[in-house]
Protein backbone atom coordinates (compact mmCIF):
# COMPACT_ATOMS: atom_id res chain seq x y z
CA UNK A 1 0.00 0.00 0.00
CA UNK A 2 1.30 3.45 -0.88
CA UNK A 3 1.78 5.07 2.50
CA UNK A 4 1.14 8.55 1.08
CA UNK A 5 -2.35 7.39 0.10
CA UNK A 6 -3.45 7.18 3.74
CA UNK A 7 -4.39 10.46 5.40
CA UNK A 8 -6.36 9.25 8.42
CA UNK A 9 -6.69 5.78 9.97
CA UNK A 10 -8.99 4.37 12.67
CA UNK A 11 -7.05 2.02 14.94
CA UNK A 12 -8.67 -0.70 17.04
CA UNK A 13 -6.85 0.28 20.22
CA UNK A 14 -6.62 -1.44 23.61
CA UNK A 15 -3.82 0.62 25.11
CA UNK A 16 -1.69 -2.49 25.56
CA UNK A 17 1.82 -3.04 24.24
CA UNK A 18 0.92 -4.12 20.70
CA UNK A 19 -1.58 -1.40 19.85
CA UNK A 20 0.43 1.29 21.63
CA UNK A 21 3.38 0.43 19.41
CA UNK A 22 1.11 0.29 16.37
CA UNK A 23 -0.22 3.77 17.13
CA UNK A 24 3.29 5.25 17.11
CA UNK A 25 4.34 3.13 14.14
CA UNK A 26 1.39 4.42 12.08
CA UNK A 27 2.30 8.01 12.92
CA UNK A 28 5.92 7.44 11.91
CA UNK A 29 5.64 5.09 8.94
CA UNK A 30 2.47 6.46 7.36
CA UNK A 31 2.67 10.04 8.60
CA UNK A 32 -1.09 9.97 9.00
CA UNK A 33 -3.59 11.14 11.58
CA UNK A 34 -4.74 8.34 13.89
CA UNK A 35 -8.18 7.94 15.46
CA UNK A 36 -8.36 5.40 18.30
CA UNK A 37 -11.33 3.15 18.97
CA UNK A 38 -11.62 1.09 22.14
CA UNK A 39 -14.62 -1.22 22.50
CA UNK A 40 -16.12 -2.19 25.83
CA UNK A 41 -17.57 -5.64 25.14
CA UNK A 42 -17.33 -6.80 28.71
CA UNK A 43 -13.64 -7.62 28.97
CA UNK A 44 -13.72 -6.44 32.58
CA UNK A 45 -10.82 -4.01 32.32
CA UNK A 46 -10.71 -0.30 33.06
CA UNK A 47 -10.76 1.48 29.72
CA UNK A 48 -10.03 5.04 30.75
CA UNK A 49 -6.25 4.38 30.84
CA UNK A 50 -6.51 3.79 27.10
CA UNK A 51 -7.91 7.29 26.72
CA UNK A 52 -5.06 8.72 28.78
CA UNK A 53 -2.44 6.89 26.72
CA UNK A 54 -4.02 7.97 23.44
CA UNK A 55 -4.16 11.56 24.64
CA UNK A 56 -0.49 11.38 25.64
CA UNK A 57 0.30 10.17 22.13
CA UNK A 58 -1.32 13.27 20.66
CA UNK A 59 -4.56 11.66 19.49
CA UNK A 60 -7.37 14.19 19.04
CA UNK A 61 -10.26 11.85 18.20
CA UNK A 62 -10.69 9.11 20.79
CA UNK A 63 -13.65 6.71 20.80
CA UNK A 64 -14.39 4.51 23.82
CA UNK A 65 -17.74 2.83 23.22
CA UNK A 66 -19.85 0.67 25.52
CA UNK A 67 -21.02 -2.06 23.16
CA UNK A 68 -21.99 -4.70 25.72
CA UNK A 69 -25.71 -4.72 25.06
CA UNK A 70 -25.29 -4.60 21.29
CA UNK A 71 -22.74 -7.39 21.48
CA UNK A 72 -25.01 -9.80 23.33
CA UNK A 73 -28.31 -8.73 21.74
CA UNK A 74 -27.22 -8.59 18.08
CA UNK A 75 -24.36 -11.09 17.94
CA UNK A 76 -24.23 -13.55 20.87
CA UNK A 77 -27.96 -14.24 21.17
CA UNK A 78 -28.50 -14.81 17.42
CA UNK A 79 -25.56 -17.23 17.43
CA UNK A 80 -26.98 -19.19 20.36
CA UNK A 81 -30.35 -19.48 18.61
CA UNK A 82 -28.41 -21.69 16.20
CA UNK A 83 -26.76 -23.72 19.02
CA UNK A 84 -23.49 -22.89 17.27
CA UNK A 85 -20.38 -24.73 18.37
CA UNK A 86 -17.19 -25.11 16.29
CA UNK A 87 -15.60 -28.55 15.96
CA UNK A 88 -17.78 -29.89 18.74
CA UNK A 89 -16.20 -27.84 21.54
CA UNK A 90 -15.55 -24.14 20.86
CA UNK A 91 -18.36 -21.72 21.69
CA UNK A 92 -16.91 -19.03 19.39
CA UNK A 93 -16.31 -16.38 22.04
CA UNK A 94 -13.55 -14.52 20.19
CA UNK A 95 -15.01 -15.16 16.74
CA UNK A 96 -18.35 -13.52 17.44
CA UNK A 97 -16.81 -10.33 18.84
CA UNK A 98 -14.80 -9.52 15.71
CA UNK A 99 -17.67 -8.58 13.36
CA UNK A 100 -18.98 -6.05 15.90
CA UNK A 101 -15.55 -4.42 16.20
CA UNK A 102 -15.18 -4.38 12.41
CA UNK A 103 -18.62 -2.80 12.08
CA UNK A 104 -17.78 -0.03 14.53
CA UNK A 105 -14.39 0.60 12.88
CA UNK A 106 -16.14 1.21 9.58
CA UNK A 107 -18.76 3.45 11.21
CA UNK A 108 -16.09 5.57 12.89
CA UNK A 109 -14.13 5.80 9.65
CA UNK A 110 -17.24 7.22 8.01
CA UNK A 111 -17.90 9.62 10.90
CA UNK A 112 -14.33 10.96 10.97
CA UNK A 113 -13.56 10.93 7.24
CA UNK A 114 -10.82 8.31 7.65
CA UNK A 115 -9.71 6.42 4.57
CA UNK A 116 -8.22 3.43 6.39
CA UNK A 117 -8.57 1.21 9.43
CA UNK A 118 -5.91 -0.75 11.32
CA UNK A 119 -5.84 -3.66 13.76
CA UNK A 120 -3.32 -5.54 15.88
CA UNK A 121 -4.10 -9.08 14.72
CA UNK A 122 -1.05 -11.11 13.72
CA UNK A 123 -0.42 -12.65 10.32
CA UNK A 124 -0.78 -16.16 11.75
CA UNK A 125 -4.22 -15.94 13.31
CA UNK A 126 -7.90 -15.99 12.46
CA UNK A 127 -8.63 -12.48 13.70
CA UNK A 128 -6.96 -10.73 10.77
CA UNK A 129 -9.36 -12.59 8.48
CA UNK A 130 -12.40 -11.84 10.62
CA UNK A 131 -11.66 -8.12 10.96
CA UNK A 132 -10.92 -7.65 7.30
CA UNK A 133 -13.72 -9.76 5.81
CA UNK A 134 -16.15 -7.83 8.00
CA UNK A 135 -14.68 -4.48 7.04
CA UNK A 136 -14.69 -5.19 3.31
CA UNK A 137 -18.28 -6.44 3.47
CA UNK A 138 -19.36 -3.12 5.00
CA UNK A 139 -17.07 -0.82 2.99
CA UNK A 140 -15.54 -2.47 -0.10
CA UNK A 141 -13.26 0.52 -0.71
CA UNK A 142 -11.73 0.80 2.76
CA UNK A 143 -7.95 0.57 3.08
CA UNK A 144 -6.67 -1.80 5.77
CA UNK A 145 -3.30 -1.58 7.48
CA UNK A 146 -2.17 -4.76 9.24
CA UNK A 147 1.19 -3.88 10.83
CA UNK A 148 2.05 -7.47 11.74
CA UNK A 149 2.13 -8.24 8.01
CA UNK A 150 4.35 -5.25 7.26
CA UNK A 151 6.84 -4.60 10.04
CA UNK A 152 9.77 -6.60 11.42
CA UNK A 153 8.75 -6.26 15.09
CA UNK A 154 7.88 -9.94 15.25
CA UNK A 155 8.67 -10.68 18.90
CA UNK A 156 7.74 -9.27 22.28
CA UNK A 157 11.37 -8.30 22.84
CA UNK A 158 11.40 -6.20 19.65
CA UNK A 159 8.12 -4.57 20.63
CA UNK A 160 9.49 -3.73 24.08
CA UNK A 161 12.64 -2.25 22.56
CA UNK A 162 10.57 -0.12 20.16
CA UNK A 163 8.40 1.05 23.04
CA UNK A 164 11.43 2.01 25.11
CA UNK A 165 13.05 3.86 22.22
CA UNK A 166 9.89 5.89 21.59
CA UNK A 167 8.93 6.58 25.20
CA UNK A 168 5.83 4.37 25.13
CA UNK A 169 4.73 3.39 28.64
CA UNK A 170 4.16 -0.35 29.08
CA UNK A 171 1.95 -0.93 32.08
CA UNK A 172 1.88 -4.11 34.12
CA UNK A 173 -1.23 -5.56 35.71
CA UNK A 174 -2.53 -4.03 38.91
CA UNK A 175 -0.74 -6.60 41.09
CA UNK A 176 2.56 -5.89 39.35
CA UNK A 177 2.59 -9.08 37.31
CA UNK A 178 1.47 -9.89 33.81
CA UNK A 179 -0.12 -13.11 32.61
CA UNK A 180 2.28 -15.01 30.34
CA UNK A 181 -0.63 -16.02 28.12
CA UNK A 182 -2.10 -14.23 25.13
CA UNK A 183 -5.59 -13.50 26.42
CA UNK A 184 -8.79 -12.22 24.88
CA UNK A 185 -11.84 -11.47 27.01
CA UNK A 186 -15.39 -10.31 26.44
CA UNK A 187 -18.79 -10.98 27.99
CA UNK A 188 -18.94 -14.41 26.38
CA UNK A 189 -15.53 -15.81 27.30
CA UNK A 190 -11.84 -15.55 28.08
CA UNK A 191 -9.33 -17.29 25.81
CA UNK A 192 -5.78 -18.26 26.68
CA UNK A 193 -3.05 -19.08 24.15
CA UNK A 194 0.74 -19.23 23.99
CA UNK A 195 3.42 -19.82 26.64
CA UNK A 196 3.28 -23.41 27.96
CA UNK A 197 -0.04 -24.03 26.15
CA UNK A 198 1.95 -24.32 22.92
CA UNK A 199 2.69 -27.89 24.03
CA UNK A 200 -0.66 -29.74 23.73
CA UNK A 201 0.53 -32.29 26.31
CA UNK A 202 0.98 -29.71 29.08
CA UNK A 203 -1.98 -29.31 31.42
CA UNK A 204 -2.76 -25.65 32.18
CA UNK A 205 -2.08 -24.57 35.74
CA UNK A 206 -4.96 -23.73 38.05
CA UNK A 207 -3.68 -20.17 38.42
CA UNK A 208 -4.35 -19.49 34.72
CA UNK A 209 -8.14 -19.48 35.00
CA UNK A 210 -9.75 -16.14 35.87
CA UNK A 211 -13.53 -16.59 35.90
CA UNK A 212 -14.14 -20.06 37.31
CA UNK A 213 -13.16 -22.23 40.22
CA UNK A 214 -12.01 -25.74 39.44
CA UNK A 215 -14.83 -28.30 39.53
CA UNK A 216 -13.05 -29.98 42.46
CA UNK A 217 -13.26 -26.75 44.49
CA UNK A 218 -16.83 -25.91 43.49
CA UNK A 219 -19.57 -25.98 46.18
CA UNK A 220 -20.80 -29.34 47.39
CA UNK A 221 -24.39 -28.11 47.13
CA UNK A 222 -25.94 -27.92 43.63
CA UNK A 223 -27.34 -24.61 42.41
CA UNK A 224 -30.75 -24.69 40.73
CA UNK A 225 -31.84 -21.86 38.45
CA UNK A 226 -34.67 -21.20 36.01
CA UNK A 227 -34.21 -19.48 32.66
CA UNK A 228 -37.19 -17.93 30.87
CA UNK A 229 -37.13 -17.92 27.07
CA UNK A 230 -38.98 -15.68 24.61
CA UNK A 231 -38.48 -16.44 20.91
CA UNK A 232 -35.24 -18.26 21.55
CA UNK A 233 -33.59 -15.69 23.84
CA UNK A 234 -33.26 -15.68 27.63
CA UNK A 235 -35.26 -12.79 29.08
CA UNK A 236 -35.25 -13.64 32.80
CA UNK A 237 -33.26 -15.60 35.40
CA UNK A 238 -35.22 -17.04 38.32
CA UNK A 239 -38.15 -14.86 37.28
CA UNK A 240 -36.17 -11.61 37.26
CA UNK A 241 -36.26 -9.79 33.92
CA UNK A 242 -32.82 -8.83 32.60
CA UNK A 243 -31.30 -7.26 29.51
CA UNK A 244 -29.18 -9.48 27.24
CA UNK A 245 -25.87 -8.24 28.70
CA UNK A 246 -27.19 -8.61 32.24
CA UNK A 247 -28.27 -12.19 31.50
CA UNK A 248 -24.85 -13.20 30.23
CA UNK A 249 -22.97 -11.44 33.04
CA UNK A 250 -25.12 -13.13 35.68
CA UNK A 251 -24.76 -16.57 34.09
CA UNK A 252 -20.99 -16.05 33.96
CA UNK A 253 -20.99 -15.27 37.67
CA UNK A 254 -23.15 -18.22 38.67
CA UNK A 255 -21.46 -20.64 36.31
CA UNK A 256 -17.97 -19.59 37.39
CA UNK A 257 -18.85 -20.26 41.02
CA UNK A 258 -19.71 -23.85 40.10
CA UNK A 259 -16.74 -24.62 37.83
CA UNK A 260 -18.77 -24.45 34.63
CA UNK A 261 -17.36 -23.75 31.19
CA UNK A 262 -13.67 -24.64 31.06
CA UNK A 263 -12.40 -26.09 27.77
CA UNK A 264 -8.98 -27.16 26.48
CA UNK A 265 -9.06 -27.41 22.69
CA UNK A 266 -6.81 -28.06 19.71
CA UNK A 267 -8.64 -26.36 16.86
CA UNK A 268 -8.15 -25.94 13.13
CA UNK A 269 -7.53 -22.29 12.27
CA UNK A 270 -8.88 -20.95 8.98
CA UNK A 271 -5.35 -19.99 7.88
CA UNK A 272 -4.36 -23.66 7.91
CA UNK A 273 -2.59 -24.48 11.17
CA UNK A 274 -3.67 -26.28 14.30
CA UNK A 275 -3.73 -24.19 17.45
CA UNK A 276 -4.15 -25.11 21.10
CA UNK A 277 -6.22 -22.77 23.25
CA UNK A 278 -8.05 -22.83 26.57
CA UNK A 279 -11.39 -21.13 27.08
CA UNK A 280 -13.66 -20.13 29.94
CA UNK A 281 -17.27 -19.76 28.83
CA UNK A 282 -19.45 -20.35 31.89
CA UNK A 283 -22.51 -18.39 30.77
CA UNK A 284 -22.36 -19.69 27.22
CA UNK A 285 -22.09 -23.30 28.40
CA UNK A 286 -25.25 -22.84 30.46
CA UNK A 287 -27.04 -21.09 27.59
CA UNK A 288 -26.30 -23.85 25.08
CA UNK A 289 -27.59 -26.59 27.39
CA UNK A 290 -30.72 -24.65 28.27
CA UNK A 291 -31.53 -23.62 24.72
CA UNK A 292 -31.37 -27.16 23.45
CA UNK A 293 -33.65 -28.19 26.32
CA UNK A 294 -36.38 -25.69 25.49
CA UNK A 295 -36.09 -26.49 21.78
CA UNK A 296 -36.52 -30.20 22.53
CA UNK A 297 -39.98 -29.36 23.87
CA UNK A 298 -41.12 -26.78 21.32
CA UNK A 299 -39.49 -27.49 17.95
CA UNK A 300 -40.91 -29.88 15.37
CA UNK A 301 -38.69 -32.92 14.89
CA UNK A 302 -37.70 -32.22 11.28
CA UNK A 303 -37.11 -28.52 11.93
CA UNK A 304 -34.87 -29.42 14.88
CA UNK A 305 -32.95 -32.01 12.87
CA UNK A 306 -32.46 -29.63 9.95
CA UNK A 307 -31.14 -26.98 12.35
CA UNK A 308 -28.62 -29.51 13.65
CA UNK A 309 -27.52 -30.30 10.10
CA UNK A 310 -27.03 -26.61 9.27
CA UNK A 311 -25.29 -25.73 12.53
CA UNK A 312 -21.73 -26.86 11.65
CA UNK A 313 -21.82 -24.74 8.48
CA UNK A 314 -23.18 -21.77 10.43
CA UNK A 315 -20.50 -22.18 13.12
CA UNK A 316 -17.74 -22.36 10.51
CA UNK A 317 -19.00 -19.19 8.87
CA UNK A 318 -18.67 -17.35 12.18
CA UNK A 319 -15.30 -18.91 13.00
CA UNK A 320 -13.90 -18.01 9.59
CA UNK A 321 -15.16 -14.42 9.61
CA UNK A 322 -18.22 -14.50 7.36
CA UNK A 323 -20.75 -12.93 9.73
CA UNK A 324 -21.77 -10.33 7.12
CA UNK A 325 -21.95 -12.83 4.25
CA UNK A 326 -25.22 -13.51 2.41
CA UNK A 327 -25.08 -17.19 3.32
CA UNK A 328 -24.85 -16.47 7.07
CA UNK A 329 -27.70 -13.99 6.81
CA UNK A 330 -29.75 -16.55 4.89
CA UNK A 331 -29.14 -19.18 7.55
CA UNK A 332 -29.93 -16.67 10.30
CA UNK A 333 -33.28 -15.86 8.73
CA UNK A 334 -34.19 -19.56 8.66
CA UNK A 335 -32.98 -20.10 12.23
CA UNK A 336 -34.85 -17.06 13.55
CA UNK A 337 -38.04 -18.30 11.89
CA UNK A 338 -37.85 -21.47 13.98
CA UNK A 339 -37.42 -19.49 17.18
CA UNK A 340 -40.89 -17.93 17.18
CA UNK A 341 -42.13 -20.99 19.10
CA UNK A 342 -39.14 -21.30 21.44
CA UNK A 343 -40.86 -19.92 24.50
CA UNK A 344 -40.95 -21.27 28.04
CA UNK A 345 -38.86 -22.02 31.09
CA UNK A 346 -35.90 -24.35 31.62
CA UNK A 347 -34.82 -25.48 35.06
CA UNK A 348 -31.13 -26.35 35.42
CA UNK A 349 -28.97 -27.83 38.13
CA UNK A 350 -25.31 -26.78 38.30
CA UNK A 351 -22.90 -29.04 40.14
CA UNK A 352 -19.10 -29.24 40.06
CA UNK A 353 -18.59 -28.35 36.41
CA UNK A 354 -21.77 -30.00 35.15
CA UNK A 355 -24.93 -28.42 33.74
CA UNK A 356 -27.93 -30.75 34.07
CA UNK A 357 -31.46 -30.16 32.82
CA UNK A 358 -33.92 -30.64 35.68
CA UNK A 359 -37.11 -29.59 33.89
CA UNK A 360 -38.59 -27.67 31.01
CA UNK A 361 -42.06 -26.30 30.28
CA UNK A 362 -43.88 -24.15 27.75
CA UNK A 363 -47.44 -23.03 28.37
CA UNK A 364 -47.98 -21.92 24.76
CA UNK A 365 -45.72 -23.94 22.48
CA UNK A 366 -45.05 -27.38 23.99
CA UNK A 367 -45.37 -30.22 21.48
CA UNK A 368 -45.10 -32.83 24.22
CA UNK A 369 -48.44 -34.64 24.58
CA UNK A 370 -48.47 -36.87 27.64
CA UNK A 371 -51.66 -38.57 26.46
CA UNK A 372 -49.70 -39.93 23.48
CA UNK A 373 -46.29 -40.51 25.08
CA UNK A 374 -47.60 -42.30 28.17
CA UNK A 375 -46.68 -45.93 28.90
CA UNK A 376 -50.13 -46.32 30.43
CA UNK A 377 -53.36 -46.86 28.51
CA UNK A 378 -53.78 -43.85 26.24
CA UNK A 379 -57.53 -43.89 25.55
CA UNK A 380 -57.04 -44.35 21.82
CA UNK A 381 -54.72 -41.38 21.24
CA UNK A 382 -52.22 -43.71 19.54
CA UNK A 383 -53.14 -47.03 17.94
CA UNK A 384 -50.14 -49.29 18.48
CA UNK A 385 -51.32 -51.62 15.70
CA UNK A 386 -50.46 -48.88 13.18
CA UNK A 387 -46.79 -49.44 13.93
CA UNK A 388 -46.88 -52.80 12.13
CA UNK A 389 -47.46 -51.27 8.69
CA UNK A 390 -45.07 -48.41 9.45
CA UNK A 391 -42.26 -50.85 10.25
CA UNK A 392 -42.96 -53.14 7.29
CA UNK A 393 -42.92 -50.25 4.82
CA UNK A 394 -39.68 -48.87 6.22
CA UNK A 395 -38.15 -52.35 6.22
CA UNK A 396 -39.02 -53.02 2.56
CA UNK A 397 -35.69 -51.93 1.07
CA UNK A 398 -33.80 -53.75 3.84
CA UNK A 399 -35.67 -56.97 3.13
CA UNK A 400 -34.95 -56.64 -0.61
CA UNK A 401 -31.26 -56.16 0.17
CA UNK A 402 -31.32 -59.09 2.56
CA UNK A 403 -32.86 -61.41 -0.06
CA UNK A 404 -30.25 -60.39 -2.62
CA UNK A 405 -27.37 -61.11 -0.22
CA UNK A 406 -28.92 -64.41 0.79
Amino acid sequence: MAQSAVKKVVLAYSGGLDTSVILKWLQEEYGCEVVTFTADIGQGEELEPARAKATAAGIKEIYIDDLREEFVRDFVFPMFRANAIYEGEYLLGTSIARPLIAKRLIEIAAETGADAISHGATGKGNDQVRFELGAYALNPEIKIIAPWREWDLLSREKLMTYAEQHGIAVEMKRDGTKSPYSMDANLLHISYEGYDLEDPWVEPGQDMWRWSVSPEQAPDTPRTLELTYAQGDIVAIDGKAMSPAEVLAELNRIGGEHGIGRADIVENRYVGMKSRGCYETPGGTIMLKAHRAIESLTLDREAAHLKDELMPRYASLIYNGYWFSPEREMLQAAIDKTQTVVNGVVRLKLYKGNVMVAGRKSETNSLFDSSIATFEEDAGAYDQKDATGFIRLNALRLRVQGRMKK
